[in-house]
């Protein structure tokens, strides 16, 4: 069997890519990345077949016959978004019709894995409180240049399908945590402003509200909906239930490394979302999972990690 996995050297590709090779060893992965400033070879632990290209200029002929191909690679960045929206229409909306364009002259394909994000369905607080979750047949409503390159993402995947018959699966997951998580991400920042006793940044009042997974609980997931046949054709939010305003992040952290924080209150980013809250009973679903019993996985605590990670 062999599986694409592009953006393998990021972030959440590289722990997908480290994890499967540890429980199915025998699978040949391609890993495809362009080494951008969020990629490190590095953080790949198993012998993996390595591509180094952007996937706007990947050819069928360089995939060659594959069962999956699980698409990681993006621009991810709200804040460079806002500077620059081309990188992200350019990684996020090109580069995924590309990969679509090869994917549909494969006959061996049997999922279109899209890696999307619980952004792309807006800011619940637009919402009224009993509709304040986003189930996966919400309206998309993005906030950023970020988010709504990715619903492009989404819709070109589903439009696939329609005319191509491209087989899919588009998850939509709340935000990672985790180890080799860029410096320019929420926690890592953090981390770095404490540990160098500088001020941390913090946009606005502080209260907007985040969904936190621990990166390994998200691949497990993943791996999982990989080889599930019901898992096709369709999207499945993955969250972790574990909601943190950002001062309360702030807040666990310093008194973690018992420090007397150094905030720095900022304009707030532009377009900011409040909050985001994802429904998962379709995931339950598709596992079998019943609502009264816990799903199969660690869900590991932020405050665990963070009691880890200051550990060091």
């Amino acid at each position: 069997m062999k599986i694409v996995v592009t953006g393998g050297a990021g972030f959440i590709g590289s722990s997908f890519i480290n994890q499967l090779k540890s429980k199915h060893k025998d699978i040949n992965i391609l890993c495809i990345d362009k080494m951008t400033y969020a990629s490190n070879k590095n953080n790949i632990k198993y012998e993996v077949e390595f591509l180094e290209k952007d996937i706007c200029d990947i050819t069928p002929e360089e995939l060659g016959e594959y069962e999956y191909l699980i698409n990681f690679a993006a621009e991810s960045h709200v804040d460079n978004s806002i500077k620059d929206g081309k990188p992200f229409i350019k990684s996020n909306i090109e580069g995924t019709f590309n990969l679509l364009e090869c994917a549909r002259y494969n006959k061996s394909l049997k999922k279109f894995i899209q890696i999307s994000t619980d952004e792309v369905y807006g800011d619940m607080s637009d919402y009224n409180p009993e509709q304040s979750f986003a189930s996966e047949d919400y309206p998309l409503k993005p906030s950023s240049y970020y988010s709504a390159t990715k619903a492009s993402a989404d819709l070109l995947i589903i439009s696939a399908n329609r005319t191509f018959g491209v087989p899919y699966l588009i998850t939509r997951t709340c935000n990672n945590f985790g180890r080799h998580q860029h410096p320019e991400k929420f926690l890592p920042k953090i981390y770095q402003c404490v540990k160098n006793n500088i001020e941390i940044p913090v946009y606005g009042d502080g209260k907007q509200s985040r969904e936190w997974i621990w990166v390994e609980d998200n691949v497990s997931i993943l791996i999982d909906l990989l080889f599930d046949e019901k898992s096709i054709n369709t999207i499945i939010n993955i969250g972790s239930n574990i909601t943190y305003e950002n001062i309360q992040l702030v807040d666990i952290i310093t008194n973690i490394v018992k420090v007397t924080p150094k905030i720095k209150f900022v304009p707030d980013r532009l377009g900011h979302d409040r909050s985001y809250r994802l429904n998962c009973l379709n995931l339950r679903k598709i596992l079998g999972i019943p609502h009264n019993q816990s799903l199969p996985y660690k869900f590991k605590h932020i405050k665990d990690y963070l009691k880890e990670l200051y550990s060091l």
